[in-house]
């Protein structure tokens, strides 16, 4: 299909290549039709950025597997009434000499094609299901199936919006649409597909209409600006096509709106005005400040854009979309070719790209993410923006947990991310900076090494259950889990395990841990399986020893007293205390309880 077309009036107008002239004066006295009326695909290849369903249609067409129906799938305004429109014409083309058949080429127009466009066909019947949602509607459609259509091929029946049919009206449509008469074809479109029953799936045809990319909303827009003699400027033409989010229809809509609001010129002032966004420029600006870390700058940056109209909420959606595309320029470097960015953003984007983290770009977006709703409830929505602001200069570049804790473990400073209230070195009247200095210095600073890092001695594990633990300080939960689950100690020694498995173990785990033993301690580990049965593995062993401290709890005169008191009351857990004075202080805590449960007993009458 070629994606550079676009639809054409339906009226008899001049036609350049690809789109119609602008209307003669004299023909200006007509009603006005929007754009999105105006310029509807009529064939298959008007339609943009749906490649693979013509693909199909086509490929059924040739070969004549055509289905008795068809369901439509997509977000609003990515084409589902003007393809099913479309699939009826082709479906009943016909030339005037009487020749034709089913096809999705139709260079000119047929005997049905006009009256199909425009709706008024009489065998081609529309229905929209959100006012006719009952079992009524449907059988009027069932009765009226079975008599063959008047002047076309074939009788088609468009349903809009079908999920909201009723339950019962779902089930009156099952029988005809499984078995339907050969002169009948159904074409059901919807936003909601996960409200369409799956017995009404199953005898359907689906597709699933993609959102039409920026690239091609803009180049779509353009043509049409060329085809009605309107100036458009490129940057106007993009902030179009994302606040339409993949939908044509909405990207029409809205340039109507802004030819109007231009008179006639539609320019990136003109479009931000209206939408009320900000500034592309001062939002780059924005970010930059935001990611140095200047918290002043931030938030004169935020007023300044606030000041000229633009909504809080919409000026931190910018922000976070800037950060998703400086990630994408990051971990995708090949992204900068994307047409839908400006050349600003384009520059400086791989410029932040190059300085910024994954870390600090992935946080700044939750931050962003989840300061939005904030801000859309606030009743003082500058306030909240700004509060956002100071917690995304503040915290975004704080460390992880992990990097926190390794860096406590090696005796390392850890960024606080506070104020450090520095200034710059050009005088003390210079502007104070938060914590976050993610963009302040191009060049790293030197970050003193600690000098017992590098004297450390090689990690020494005496048992294999420092193993364990030490897995666990990694973080490598799953492989902890199987140590503690599967394996059975048969032989320990420095450099050597050897372990049997329980009946679930899997066998690649003696790779896997000495793998990661080397990758810990720096020296080679051989861990090897044996036939041997094993020690118990330590979930057993904890299993026994909870067992047998829930025994022993029992056995106690004191336990057995309380358990005694109160039938029914069961030993739930057993805490061992450490020993703070030896053997002494143990009994002589032993000697109170007992006192004090002779004390419980002596007074159990009054108590209880």
């Amino acid at each position: 299909m070629d994606d550079t077309t676009a639809g054409t009036p339906l009226n008899d107008e001049p036609a350049l290549p690809g789109f119609p002239a602008a209307p003669a004066p004299e023909a200006q006295a007509s009603p006005y039709r929007v754009l999105a009326r105006k310029y509807r695909p009529r064939t298959f290849d008007d339609l943009i950025g749906q490649e693979a369903m013509v693909r199909t249609l086509s490929n059924a067409f040739e070969t004549g597997r055509i289905p008795q129906a068809w369901m439509l799938t997509g977000v609003r305004g990515v084409g589902k009434t003007t393809t099913a429109r479309i699939l009826a014409r082709g479906l009943n083309y016909q030339k005037e000499d009487g020749t034709g058949a089913p096809t999705i080429h139709m260079p000119e127009l047929g005997v049905h094609c006009q009256a199909i466009m425009e709706s008024r066909h009489v065998d081609v019947l529309e229905m929209d299901a959100a006012s006719h949602t009952g079992i009524d509607d449907v059988r009027q459609i069932i009765d009226g199936i079975r008599y063959s259509p008047v002047s076309a091929r074939y009788k088609v029946y468009i349903i809009d919006e079908v999920h909201m049919l009723s339950e019962k009206a779902f089930n009156a449509f099952l029988k005809t649409l499984e078995e339907p008469p050969p002169h009948a074809k159904f074409i059901f479109a919807t936003t909601e597909i996960r409200k369409v029953p799956v017995t009404i799936l199953s005898r359907c045809q689906r597709f699933d209409l993609r959102r039409i990319e920026a690239d091609k909303l803009v180049a779509h827009l353009g043509r049409i600006c060329q085809a009605e003699g309107v100036q458009a400027d490129q940057e106007a033409l993009a902030a179009i096509a994302r606040a339409a989010e993949g939908s044509a229809r909405d990207s029409l809509s809205l340039m109507d709106q802004a030819i109007a609001h231009g008179a006639g010129v539609v320019t990136p002032d003109t479009v931000r005005d209206m939408l009320g966004l900000a500034d592309r420029t001062q939002v780059l600006d924005l970010f930059e400040a935001v990611m140095k870390g200047d918290v002043p700058a931030a938030f004169a940056g935020l007023r300044s854009q606030y000041d000229a109209g633009a909504d809080p909420a919409v000026i931190l959606s910018d922000l976070a979309a800037f950060s998703h595309v400086v990630t994408r320029l990051k971990l995708i470097p090949e992204a900068a070719k994307d047409p839908a960015l400006s050349e600003i953003e384009r520059t400086r984007g791989l410029d932040y790209a190059q300085k910024l983290s994954v870390r600090t770009l992935s946080r700044a977006w939750q931050m962003l993410l989840k300061g939005i709703p904030e801000v859309q409830s606030s009743s003082r929505p500058i306030s909240a923006a700004e509060m956002v602001l100071v917690r995304l200069a503040y915290a975004a570049d704080l460390p992880t947990p992990d990097e926190a804790l390794r860096a406590l473990k090696d005796g390392a400073p850890v960024p606080s991310g506070g104020p450090a209230l520095s200034r710059p070195s050009g005088g003390p009247s210079g502007p104070s900076v938060s914590g976050n200095m993610a963009l302040a210095t191009s060049q790293p600073q030197p970050q003193p090494r600690p000098q017992a890092a590098q004297t450390e001695p090689t990690m020494r594990l005496r048992r294999f259950e420092d193993v364990v633990a030490l897995a666990g300080e990694k973080r490598e939960i799953v492989l902890k889990a199987a140590l503690e689950r599967d394996v059975r100690l048969v032989r320990f020694e420095e450099g050597h395990i050897e372990l049997s498995l329980t009946d679930s173990g899997n066998r690649t785990i003696a790779n896997d841990l000495s793998r990661a033993l080397q990758q810990w301690t720096g020296q080679r580990w051989m861990v090897s399986l044996s036939s041997e049965e094993g020690a118990p593995t330590l979930r057993e062993q904890a299993i026994t020893a909870e067992r047998e401290r829930k025994e022993g709890a029992a056995n106690h005169p004191l336990v057995q007293a309380v358990l005694s008191k109160f039938p029914g009351a069961q030993i739930v857990n057993v805490i061992e205390r450490a020993d703070k004075a030896g053997e002494e202080a143990e009994t002589e805590l032993s000697e109170a309880d007992v006192l004090a449960a002779h004390q419980a007993e002596a007074d159990d009458d009054e108590i209880f």
